[in-house]
């Protein structure tokens, strides 16, 4: 279907990659990895179609069809949610646009083209037909429900949207479109887990291509049937889901530093032989052949050096026994009550994740114990000795400031010497020259990392976190997760990623509109005492 051949490409001096050569078959789900800057944005181009190779090429088939998901929306004003979705649709969307044009001529039986009108109407509404264009809108309704939106949101308004929820209607139309390749990036950030479960059985489901960047592990592992990474100036394939590809991986660089060792150990050997005699004329010939042979070989190249990620928070305090308690807690939007008694005791070392469907009452439930949103009725207390922090999303998105990370940084803790700061920058992967990036242009990723690093730097012994997870690449949440999982403190969450949820938490709270319960266990526990992955879907 699409075929790379001995491409290269290159950007300045960064060589992104050079004699790349792969083939995606139709239907195969492919994963896209790559550090940050490695290309991936670059080879979605490639595949689109909007980007050319330098050297190379990369063929695709005339007919074509592609559909694009990126992090960004248009700016959606006018119209439902679900007229912006039927839009988007691709072929089927403008033939049923044609069809609503044609069809007030029809009644003109006098009109000169009338004839050329009823034809062009019966060839369109044939085609429309054949790519289920009556039913479009009922599947429409069915890929935004399954995205998490509500029946009242459908028929709303797209521009009373949030950017998040925009960013569900805008994949929702490529899966809609269904295109022959659907090129994702990102697909699951800004979805819950409910959302994530529905979209990794639609993908998985579906007989079209997929190419897609995910930082969802379980999504990558039950998804996608090859990756292909970009690094080092190579592009790699791999036949498998995201585990078997680290697997591969390790052993592959095992492999390659053992073979560079032993070439090491030889190659020392026979320069150690050849300036022990090289002045000696009855070694003239053994020297000159072993010089030669040295010339000739060929060089394992030297394995690079992958450093892990690691962040250490610091020793924190410990609290009383009862560290936060949600009493007869009534929050209500309107006419929408999101928590009616809520009763809650949360105690030291307990690790709570909040689970609940959209519009549950999950963030707001955190906020309230944050202290930054007022219960209608009852009460939220903190307990004896309790330091509390939280990490809200807009927490990251509001760091907009002109200076550097340090500067951040020294702002913030302006008793911290510029050692602290640096060592405190560099456990969150701002090493070297990083520090001086300006915070108006780091990425979602960097900024969620500079706000944990702030969050965490005064020694919190409560963590409320709400989505934490969001914009972090997988090296990073493996990061954050082994340190979480040494952290000492109380921790309540919200996250969507199951990798998470399994090694965090050791008590549930699910919520439901207006009530909630409270299962006494882990999250497997959880997935096997109720037999689904999440409240709101169907068992397992």
């Amino acid at each position: 279907m699409i075929a790379f051949s001995n491409v290269r490409k290159q950007y300045g001096k960064q060589v992104l990659f050079t004699g790349a050569s792969f083939q995606i078959t139709p239907g195969q789900k492919v994963g896209l990895v790559g550090a940050n800057g490695s290309g991936k944005t670059t080879v979605f181009r490639m595949l689109e179609g909007t980007e050319e190779a330098d050297r190379g090429s990369v063929g695709r088939p005339k007919r074509l069809t592609i559909g694009v998901f990126r992090q960004d929306v248009g700016d959606w004003r006018d119209g439902t949610v679900l007229e912006a979705v039927m839009t988007g649709a691709g072929e089927v969307g403008a033939l049923g646009d044609e069809l609503a044009e044609l069809e007030p001529r029809l009644s003109d039986v006098d009109a000169p083209d009338f004839d050329a009108v009823l034809q062009r109407y019966s060839d369109v509404q044939e085609r429309f037909a054949s790519l289920g264009g009556y039913d479009l809108d009922a599947r429409a309704a069915s890929i935004l429900a399954g995205l998490g939106l509500s029946q009242e949101q459908i028929t709303g308004p797209i521009a009373a949207l949030s950017g998040g929820w925009k960013m569900r209607v805008a994949l929702a139309r490529v899966l809609l479109m269904a295109p022959d390749v659907m090129l994702l990036d990102e697909p699951t950030n800004h979805l819950d887990i409910e959302s994530i479960l529905w979209l990794e059985d639609f993908l998985r489901d579906t007989p079209k291509t997929v190419v897609m960047t995910c930082h969802d592990r379980d999504v990558m592992n039950r998804v996608v049937d090859r990756i292909l990474e970009i690094g080092d100036g190579k592009l790699r394939s791999y036949t498998g889901n995201y585990d078997f590809y680290e697997q591969a991986r390790a052993e592959a660089a095992a492999r390659h530093e053992a073979e560079w060792k032993a070439q090491q150990a030889f190659l020392a050997k026979e320069e150690r032989f050849i300036e022990r005699f090289k002045g000696q004329p009855s070694k003239a010939s053994a020297v000159q052949s072993r010089a030669k042979m040295l010339e000739k070989i060929e060089r394992v190249e030297e394995p690079r050096k992958i450093i892990e990620k690691s962040y250490t928070f610091p020793p924190c305090a410990r609290s009383g026994d009862r560290v936060l308690e949600v009493k007869g807690v009534r929050k209500a939007f309107g006419d929408n009550v999101v928590h009616d008694g809520l009763d809650l005791l949360i105690q030291w070392g307990e690790r709570w994740a909040v689970m609940g469907e959209s519009g549950s009452g999950k963030s707001t439930l955190i906020s309230m114990m944050a202290g930054v949103v007022e219960p209608d009725e009852g009460s939220v207390q903190l307990g004896a000795s309790v330091d509390m922090a939280w990490f809200a999303q807009h927490h990251a998105d509001n760091l907009t400031g002109r200076g550097s990370v340090l500067d951040e940084l020294a702002a913030r803790f302006p008793m911290a010497g510029q050692g602290a700061l640096r060592q405190l920058a560099g456990g969150f992967s701002f090493r070297g020259d990083e520090v001086d990036k300006r915070v108006s242009v780091l990425s979602g990723g960097e900024k969620t990392r500079l706000a944990l690093a702030m969050m965490l730097f005064a020694q919190p012994n409560l963590l409320l976190l709400d989505e934490p997870t969001n914009h972090l690449d997988l090296a990073t949440k493996k990061a954050l997760l082994t340190a979480l999982s040494a952290y000492e403190g109380t921790i309540v969450f919200v996250s969507h990623d199951r990798v998470f949820l399994r090694a965090l938490a050791t008590k549930v709270l699910e919520l439901r509109p207006g009530e909630a319960w409270e299962y006494p266990g882990t999250y497997p526990e959880y997935v096997a005492s109720t037999g689904r992955a999440a409240p709101g879907l169907r068992p397992l």
